[in-house]
């Protein structure tokens, strides 16, 4: 059987992605059959990603499979084409790998190039042929119609355009009704895609667990994301990150996605910050995204453990009632709930606490969504499709990425958080509506301390939710697990 394997790493089965190619089938006959007025044959047709040049320099950049591609086909190689023929009539599928075309010499630079039977067979396919002869299949196969792939992005807002073909103009083609489909499919994970997403955040784990016991007072912060990557990679097999690691110390620690190319996790660490560390392997194109709070001198101050407790227990009060059925709008609401409520016994905040949560006073504290899904992208598609709640218009609210009811086999990041952001705190005291909830003195006194973020990925089922993240969460835990230092990597 044929797989997907770094070193001793998950072995990927090519069955996956050919149970992905079934159910997307299944579900676009299912969506557009009633509308089809015709017999024969309909064509899906997607484009891989492509190799890209670092400016016009004659290195690219590392290739990444193009997400849509990756989930119907599983090809590692870029310049690739894929066809999924779908006989309207029977329901009966096939699967059309199509790839590039090199001259030999390639051979030179690229070692031996494979035959179009080794495709086949690596990839499970039903047939593989050269791009340049797309275009005489397309003819062969005489479509009545060609779906494309073509939509918006609810989390970058970009909008993935539909490939071009030689001969396009002689067909039928629809570039609208395959997005919002393949979407949804993504959105329920199968069993075989569950244990490639557990093995991720294994391998994560483990590395965050190693960077927690290196990190200490005079360490740079850019030497965590460094061990977190060497483990990922020599141990895991994870040639790549999901996203750009967020290695913020002290006040850093309250910038939601620190560590970009103006501040690239370059701060030295300090005796007494807090440690906000968010990173996220990825392996065969699925992610992990995970989050761990910690001290850096291994021991929490009374305040660390103020700010770090209210944040865990707007964690667990999710992780206790999210299950199949429940609004995750309700989720976030539930963490903002307890956590307005710690804030208050701890003596930051006064008044009632469903006034503050109606007055938007958590989003003072919490200027993000509860979560979003996660899977072949870390912010995974499906959030706003046109059959689900739109995006809430309340501005504590929107910055959700989803405001679906959970299902069962839904795979979505919990990752309340507290931060302690200047001018959204002017801002704050600045709105009377808010401000009378508010401890000024008190308030004003954490300033400089950062922020606390907790972020598992968890599967959703019937009962309740599985937690992937295995890494410490309690302050004894972080505490305990931090008394045992590593000072190399290997």
């Amino acid at each position: 059987m044929a797989a997907f394997q770094m070193g001793s790493g998950h072995a990927v089965p090519m069955s996956l992605f050919r149970n992905n190619r079934d159910r997307a089938g299944k579900a676009i006959l299912k969506e557009l059959l009633p509308g089809l007025k015709f017999d024969g044959n309909l064509l899906v047709l997607l484009e891989g990603g492509k190799d890209q040049s670092l400016y016009n320099t004659d290195v690219d950049y590392v290739f990444r499979q193009e997400s849509y591609f990756q989930y119907l086909f599983g090809v590692k190689e870029p310049g690739c084409y894929g066809i999924l023929t779908i006989d309207v009539k029977t329901g009966a599928q096939k699967s059309v790998l199509f790839v590039p075309r090199f001259p030999n010499e390639y051979g030179t630079w690229m070692g031996e190039l494979l035959g179009l039977q080794e495709f086949k067979t690596m990839y499970e396919v039903d047939e593989v042929f050269y791009v340049d002869e797309m275009s005489v299949y397309l003819e062969r196969a005489s479509p009545k119609l060609i779906l494309t792939l073509s939509g918006t992005n609810s989390d970058s807002g970009l909008t993935l355009q539909p490939p071009d073909f030689a001969g396009k103009e002689k067909y039928v083609t629809d570039c609208d009704l395959l997005y919002p489909i393949l979407s949804e499919c993504r959105v329920i994970k199968s069993p075989e895609e569950i244990e490639v997403l557990r093995y991720v955040a294994k391998v994560s784990s483990d590395a965050h667990i190693k960077v927690m016991r290196f990190m200490r007072p005079g360490r740079m912060e850019f030497e965590g994301e460094s061990w977190f990557l060497h483990h990922a990679y020599s141990v895991g097999g994870c040639r790549h990150a999901s996203y750009t690691c967020i290695c913020g110390s002290g006040t850093n620690s309250s910038i939601l996605h620190y560590g970009h190319a103006g501040a690239p996790n370059s701060k030295p660490v300090q005796d007494g910050d807090l440690c906000l560390f968010d990173m996220g392997a990825n392996y065969c194109g699925y992610a992990a995204d995970i989050t761990c709070t910690f001290p850096a001198n291994g021991k929490f101050t009374d305040d660390q453990k103020f700010i770090y407790n209210a944040v865990l227990d707007a964690r667990n009060a999710v992780t206790e009632s999210a299950r199949d059925g429940v609004s995750w709008v309700d989720m976030h609401k539930l963490a903002g709930r307890v956590l307005l409520q710690r804030l208050k016994e701890g003596g930051m905040l006064k008044g009632d606490v469903e006034e503050m949560l109606e007055a938007g006073v958590s989003g003072v504290f919490q200027p993000h969504g509860l979560g979003h899904l996660i899977g072949l992208d870390v912010h995974d598609v499906g959030g706003y499709l046109p059959k689900e709640p739109k995006r809430p218009a309340e501005p504590w609210l929107s910055k959700l990425r989803f405001a679906r009811v959970l299902r069962a086999g839904m795979y979505v990041t919990i990752e309340p958080g507290c931060y302690f952001i200047n001018w959204l705190m002017d801002r704050a005291l600045a709105d009377p509506n808010i401000a009378k909830f508010i401890n000024v003195d008190m308030f004003n006194r954490f300033r400089n301390f950062g922020g606390v973020r907790i972020e598992d990925d968890v599967l959703i089922t019937k009962t309740g939710v599985e937690n992937f993240a295995i890494v410490p969460r309690t302050v004894e835990d972080i505490e305990a697990t931090m008394t045992c230092k590593y000072d190399s990597p290997v």
